[in-house]
């Protein structure tokens, strides 16, 4: 685990941070203990527990009144913490109120239930980071909507493009993650409240209250059924926390490729080699053996955590495969990759929002790069150009041919091009050469593809505007919610 604080937990452990993705073992205690008082209350309000007993449970169920260590050794002996952890939050309660701890309750109800508190407050904390990330991206594409670079395909020059449509791309993958994102913080965390087999018995014909009332106390959806073996709601979780880390990643990645030495076409924003400080802070890039060194650490730790995840969907993925009405071993692998992912992706979605509004473009260097080409990346156009004079498959063989010959001689390919009789044959001048040789002359609906993208980010705006972080998704049957913490302050 890097929790914040741990030795690595300013690269992986950031999300904490960033506003509540906390999956440490003090948030963990505290979600289960939330879903204990928030029980108790949902008896008592069904008439099943006594006056007073949710209350007072609330109040018992504080997490720094349990010691976490004891309890993980005492799930040694019955394979998780909650029989040991029911033990100890009854002893602290006097009668009748002790008689509401659990009661109709299975560790899974507690655990599966604690899990969707804790990944209801880690997608909020991403959603937050990524919305950050997304003004970022938007307002890059905006400012550089019309600034040329090359565009590359399998690492290797293509043709134009604009700076402003990269940034464009980010902000879509971007946009279209928190969009799925948010559909399943809002309709797919529910509680788990189905006792020892999914058939609440031990509380009659009470059971479908009590659990209607619990989603209603925790603000979580009301499922339809209990789903101890249908882990469809996590590899969903899973899913989305995937593609989210998958968009941060790509841009990570393209960034450490543009900001390469030999590139050089962005950089992060952050102190200098000598520690002196900026955007990022002092010695922000620094190197331990390099004093050049200025290293793009925020693409970097975006990719340190974005490329843990793959492995944490498979295992998840791989878990959700469960035996009747309860897994061998199959639930119990979720909880640590489940915790890791939502770490991740919080820390993950931090670092890009950081990277996106540090990040310095140099336009000047794009185009130099470009024009370093010798207008090899323009052959597309020329082609075109000379199609309609030649035929499509004649001028693009006459086209390939000028650029192999300007790439194994070093000629100027506009030299190559206007050397060629079959050129001069087809009434192309000099001057028309130039023009086909111009990167801003074929830019397609570049300009236009960007003023897409910034629209589409506006309505997507508008749509997740309704979602704010401390929203609370209910059931059909579920009252407005009320968060623990608000529960524990009265």
């Amino acid at each position: 685990m890097s929790e914040p604080g741990g030795l690595f937990g300013g690269i992986f452990g950031r999300g904490a941070d960033a506003g509540g993705a906390d999956t440490s073992d003090a948030a963990w205690l505290q979600a289960m203990l939330d879903t204990e008082a928030a029980l108790a209350r949902a008896l008592e309000r069904a008439g099943l527990a006594a006056p007073g007993a949710g209350a007072a449970v609330t109040a018992a169920a504080t997490a720094a009144n349990f010691d976490p260590a004891e309890l993980g050794r005492q799930a040694a002996l019955t394979g998780n913490p909650v029989p040991a952890l029911v033990r100890a939050l009854s002893a602290r309660l006097p009668e009748p109120a002790a008689a509401a701890v659990h009661q109709g309750a299975t560790s899974q109800d507690i655990i599966d239930t604690a899990m969707m508190l804790l990944a209801r407050a880690a997608l909020d904390a991403v959603l937050a980071r990524l919305g950050a990330a997304a003004a970022a991206a938007a307002r890059l594409a905006a400012a550089h909507r019309d600034t040329v670079m090359t565009g590359r395909t399998l690492l290797q020059q293509a043709v134009p493009v604009t700076f402003g449509l990269v940034a464009a791309g980010w902000l879509t993958g971007i946009d279209e993650a928190r969009t799925a994102l948010a559909a399943v913080r809002r309709e797919r965390l529910a509680v788990q409240f189905g006792g020892a087999a999914g058939t609440l018995a031990s509380l009659g014909d009470a059971g479908p209250r009590v659990a209607a009332l619990l989603a209603g106390e925790l603000g979580l959806a009301e499922p339809v059924l209990p789903w101890h073996t249908n882990r469809v709601r996590i590899t969903e979780l899973a899913a989305v926390l995937a593609t989210a880390s998958a968009a941060a990643g790509k841009i990570a990645r393209d960034v450490t490729l543009l900001a390469q030495t030999e590139v050089g076409e962005v950089r992060e924003g952050g102190g200098d080699p000598a520690g002196r400080g900026g955007p990022g802070g002092p010695g922000r890039g620094g190197s331990s053996a390099m004093p050049h060194k200025r290293n793009p650490v925020a693409a970097v730790a975006t990719l340190g955590c974005t490329r843990q995840v793959p492995g944490l969907l498979a295992t998840l993925t791989a878990a959700a495969e469960q035996e009747h009405q309860r897994a061998a071993g199959a639930w119990h692998a979720e909880w640590q990759p489940l915790s890791a992912l939502l770490r991740l992706t919080a820390t993950a979605a931090s670092w890009c929002a950081d990277l996106l509004a540090g990040l310095e473009v140099d336009a000047g260097a794009m185009r130099a790069n470009l024009d370093a080409a010798g207008g090899l990346p323009l052959a597309e156009h020329v082609a075109t150009v000379l199609a309609a004079r030649l035929g499509r498959l004649a001028a693009h063989d006459l086209v390939a041919e000028a650029a192999a010959r300007s790439a194994s001689t070093g000629r100027p390919f506009r030299d190559e091009l206007a050397g060629d009789e079959r050129v001069g044959a087809a009434g192309l001048t000099a001057s028309q050469i130039d023009a086909a040789l111009e990167p801003s002359g074929y830019l397609g609906a570049a300009a236009e593809l960007v003023d897409r993208a910034l629209a589409a980010h506006e309505q997507a705006e508008s749509k997740l505007a309704g979602h704010a972080p401390g929203d609370r998704a209910t059931g059909p049957a579920a009252g407005p919610g009320v968060s623990p913490e608000a529960v524990r302050k009265k």
